[in-house]
């Protein structure tokens, strides 16, 4: 099986139209593979853009098409009410890549998810999205760097880290079941807990690996989970060794003061929970190989 995404899934593009940039990552999507089986546009309703059958609503979309997940890249300022749409039309995942929706209006939507609707994950904002190889992919991943029939499961925090993460193991012959990129921003949908608890659960991956970013507390949070519920091994890289305190870099959630938020305390966190850090990306992907060498 696949963490939150497979065959069966069908998605709708929020906020399409000729010119967005949904459309064309949606457009994407569906040359890899997945299946794009509605859009959604107020204005549009009743359209046809490329293929797409286009609804005035997510309801509408839903009752027709059968979509059991959403793809948002709605500008900034109509994001967080996007999710919540998708959410009342009963979307069990939603994601959504849009960056700099204000941290006021994520936190709103985050508290209205888990209130109203806690059978809807949201994974992102400000996020690349997921793919599980060879048979669905959600969002701006790169499909060909994607290696499909491994046994690694990834979740990272930087966007660019992941793709870097796909190909280095696919240059390897390393495949992955699913590759989730939660985004940095400050209240995320999805966390690392969420995917380690899944990729735990999930027969097909084997291994997982694990790219955080200095700021916040969430690498340390899986720490401790790693350290009492994984039995899977687990090899971390933490971006951001060389930021100086106080100052943001990168994501929004990337800030670190005094002590706190540090590379060094999270890598000292994983490490005490059993997890092999690495130094860097590329050495990341080097002790992933050799876990798998390792494999039974």
């Amino acid at each position: 099986m696949s963490i939150f995404v497979d065959e069966t899934t069908k998605v709708v593009i929020q906020g399409i139209s000729p010119t967005s940039q949904g459309l064309y990552h949606g457009l994407r999507n569906r040359a890899y593979g997945t299946q794009v089986v509605a859009g959604t546009n107020p204005g549009r309703g009743g359209e046809v853009i490329e293929g797409i059958d286009v609804y005035a609503t997510v309801a509408e979309a839903v009752d027709a098409t059968g979509a059991n997940a959403s793809f948002i890249s709605v500008p900034p300022r109509g994001a967080a009410s996007a999710i919540i749409e998708a959410a009342e039309a009963g979307i069990p995942f939603v994601v959504c890549i849009t960056e700099g929706i204000p941290a006021q209006d994520e936190a709103v939507a985050f508290n209205r998810l888990a209130r109203e609707f806690p059978a809807t994950r949201l994974l992102g904002p400000n996020c690349p999205g997921i793919i599980s190889p060879g048979k669905c992919n959600i969002g701006i991943t790169s499909g060909e760097i994607a290696m499909a029939g491994g046994p690694v499961g990834i979740v990272s925090r930087s966007g660019t880290l992941t793709y870097q993460a796909l190909h280095e193991l696919s240059q390897q012959g390393v495949g992955q079941t699913t590759c989730v990129g939660i985004g940095g921003d400050p209240v995320p949908g999805t966390n690392f807990i969420d995917c380690l608890a899944a990729f735990e659960a999930d027969s097909e991956t084997r291994a997982v690996m694990m790219i955080g970013e200095i700021g916040g507390s969430e690498e340390e949070r899986a720490a401790e989970f790693i350290a009492s519920h994984m039995t899977k091994p687990v090899a971390a890289y933490i971006a951001g060794v060389t930021a100086p305190p106080g100052r943001k870099m990168g994501h929004a959630g990337a800030i670190i003061s005094g002590s706190k938020g540090t590379a060094q305390a999270k890598m000292d966190a994983l490490a005490a929970a059993g997890v092999k850090v690495a130094q860097n990306p590329t050495d990341c992907g080097e002790l992933i190989v050799e876990i798998v060498k390792g494999l039974d």
